[in-house]
């Protein structure tokens, strides 16, 4: 079976399981603490551009997502996100787990709009009993987003506006932050990114590592205790050389960039194949996230071979699925993927 669901069916990057096998008899301090961690956070300072940033590992994208939102939020607030946002579709409640509501925004691309952000907190503020709801006290989105569309400067620019206007920090997921950075038509660099939110995050499970995120905080207002808040949500992991490690390999070098770019690769053959063979697409993405729509019963005779996620009924006879390459993916692969695809049509 060839694996197209996601972009973690493979471990890590040899580089890391090199790295890793060649420090394992080192002893090192414990949760963090460690010249790893200390070099993965100076590479990744210098890559945002961003001295005075306050860099810490965890482990996943939920662990982080429910660690940063909580930190941020006092017990009456909410989190804005798009209606199709991580925390609100594919996190089980991790949000709500911790007392605060998720509060989306309808969104067709995955994206949500800086006007969307202002019509939202002013409703709030107008009302003449605001109390009595639960307040907006920041905004999350991805990039990419789960549709695997990206932000652009300005629309990024202008969210970050509107956020710091009305006093909503800005928290990026970047769990799949690499590939939205290296995408043909992105406009943003990690410095852009650092500057334009409160915190965010880079992404490692997806993009080389065995495991692990890098949270990275640039408002001083929200640095306070964060390891506090990282030990009280179990994220904070006694062999944290583990993660540093990785982040440091994927970050000395631009190894990150790089296997980043080779996900963009196989996805963009894949999409210039299936749309010289008239198949659409349900979203249009440059990213390694690609969602043709498909008849189901060439769907079904794919299954026997490949996996991939159903996103969602297009007609009644064809289906929008998603097909993911990552850091990984072998080109040989991918060129069978549309043979089998082309030869069912």
């Amino acid at each position: 079976m060839i694996r197209f669901e996601c972009d973690y069916t493979e471990g890590a990057h040899e580089r890391i399981l090199k790295r890793l096998l060649e420090t394992n008899d080192e002893q090192t301090g414990g949760y963090g603490v460690d010249e790893h961690c200390e070099k993965a956070r100076a590479y990744i300072k210098k890559a945002c551009n961003s001295e005075n940033a306050d860099v810490h590992f965890l482990v996943g994208g939920t662990q982080t997502n429910t660690t940063v939102i909580s930190s941020i939020l006092r017990p009456h607030q909410g989190a804005v996100a798009a209606v199709s946002g991580h925390i609100a579709v594919h996190e089980t409640g991790a949000i709500e787990a911790t007392g605060h509501k998720v509060l989306t925004l309808p969104s067709d691309d995955g994206k949500i709009r800086a006007e969307q952000v202002k019509e939202l907190y002013d409703a709030h503020w107008n009302d003449a009993a605001p109390e009595h709801s639960v307040q907006p006290g920041m905004v999350y989105i991805s990039q990419p987003t789960e549709n695997g569309t990206i932000y652009t400067k300005s629309e990024l620019e202008a969210l970050s506006q509107v956020c710091r206007d009305c006093g909503l920090p800005l928290f990026i997921d970047g769990a799949r932050l690499g590939y939205g950075l290296v995408a043909d038509d992105s406009d943003l660099s990690l410095a852009d990114i650092a500057k334009l939110c409160d915190v965010f995050y880079i992404g490692g499970t997806k993009i080389g590592a065995l495991m692990g995120e890098a949270v990275v905080i640039v408002n001083d207002a929200l640095k306070k205790d964060f390891r506090y808040m990282i030990k009280q949500k179990g994220g904070l992991l006694a062999k944290g050389r583990m993660l540093g490690i990785q982040f440091e390999t994927l970050f000395e070098d631009g190894l990150y960039f790089d296997i980043s770019k080779h996900a963009i690769d196989m996805a963009m053959l894949l999409q210039t194949a299936l749309t010289k063979q008239g198949i659409s697409f349900l979203y249009h993405s440059t990213t390694n996230q690609q969602f043709p729509i498909l008849p189901d019963r060439t769907l079904k005779a794919l299954s026997e071979k490949y996996t991939f996620s159903f996103w969602e009924k297009a007609d009644a006879t064809h289906s929008a699925v998603r097909f993911c390459t990552s850091w990984a993916t072998k080109k040989e692969n991918v060129e069978m993927l549309i043979q089998d695809i082309q030869a069912l049509q």
